[in-house]
């Protein structure tokens, strides 16, 4: 009898879970959600703590978030170790190192913080996901839907998005292997919406007399340029976004170039690198949380493929490369 009617509860709740979620299906879809996530990363002003995992490691990390006439203004503080913190404005960007008395200055190019790339709109028009509408849930005390990236191939990975009901901002966000193992997550443990934050919240948290300031030199002049590099079997669903030609910076003006190709499906992003091998260069492998790096000898040159993708991505594309 007991086991009957904890059945029952446990096909109610089901139940309830169902028509709760099949309800919001049917006012937006997964599409909808995506476009409301967009809007809402780029316009949402936000304080809050964040748990950030990677590859089984963690971190808690304070941030103050303001957008400003659209440009991002951010500060993020390491809860741990050496008390790293962060300020960004636009793309200027200060890493302040508290134990050792410095700053460097350096640019990011419109790089986010905190999160990994995350799906664009786009891709609800490919045929390389699905895209679902899960579950109700509560992040950061929050009421918030669970939206499901499931790729139909092993190379690339799978996301879970726990979206803000009210505003639709990520406040967890999930990468998953190809066996449906946690690779990296970003996750608010709590979070405060809100335009109402001062101009004060955003300065660093220490003094910075007596600060030794470094500022990392501009180490390459890109240009946007046609290409005679292909890959000659590209996973279904990526393409070429853009072509660049970057020079690294040297003081007699003879710098080495680096032609740079970056593919996408609509989420995840590879950058091949492709520069004039030396003796020094070896191919092989490189790990960085959910980032996977391969590099190979291809007609004299080096080629590197690196993406937040699975290794056999990056290697099939970094050995597929050929001149045309």
């Amino acid at each position: 009898m007991l086991k009957t009617k904890k059945r029952i509860r446990w096909t109610f709740a089901a139940l309830v879970v169902g028509i709760s979620t099949s309800a919001i299906a049917q006012q937006q879809s997964p599409g909808e959600w995506l476009e409301r996530m967009t809007s809402a990363v780029s316009s949402t002003s936000y304080h809050g703590t964040v748990i950030r995992r990677k590859r089984g490691e963690s971190e808690a990390l304070k941030v103050v978030h303001k957008i400003v006439d659209g440009i991002v203004n951010e500060r993020v503080t390491s809860q741990e170790g050496n008390g790293l913190e962060i300020i960004r404005i636009g793309n200027d960007v200060h890493c302040i190192l508290p134990d050792k008395q410095s700053v460097l200055v350096e640019g990011w190019n419109n790089q986010s913080t905190l999160f990994s790339p995350l799906p664009q709109p786009t891709v609800v028009e490919t045929s390389q996901y699905d895209l679902s509408l899960m579950r109700e849930g509560r992040i950061a005390g929050r009421k918030a839907i669970l939206l499901a990236v499931r790729p139909h191939d092993s190379y690339r990975y799978a996301h879970r998005i726990w979206l803000d009901k009210s505003s639709g901002f990520p406040l967890q966000t999930e990468v998953l292997d190809v066996d449906g193992e946690l690779i990296e997550e970003v996750k608010f443990a709590d979070i405060t919406i809100s335009d109402n934050i001062s101009a004060d919240a955003l300065d660093p948290s220490v003094s910075l007399d007596g600060f030794t300031w470094y500022k990392e030199p501009s180490r390459y002049q890109t240009v946007e340029i046609d290409t005679d590099w292909a890959c000659d079997d590209l996973p279904a669903g990526f393409r070429a976004i853009s072509t660049t030609t970057e020079k690294a910076a040297a003081d007699d003006g003879s710098g080495e170039l680096t032609t740079r190709i970056v593919y996408s499906d609509g989420i995840a992003n590879v950058s091949v690198f492709i520069e004039t091998s030396n003796s020094e260069d070896k191919p092989g492998w490189a790990v960085l949380g959910a980032s996977n790096s391969f590099s190979v000898a291809v007609d004299g040159y080096q080629v590197t493929a690196v993406g937040e993708v699975p290794a056999i991505t990056a290697q099939r594309i970094a050995s597929s490369m050929r001149l045309q």
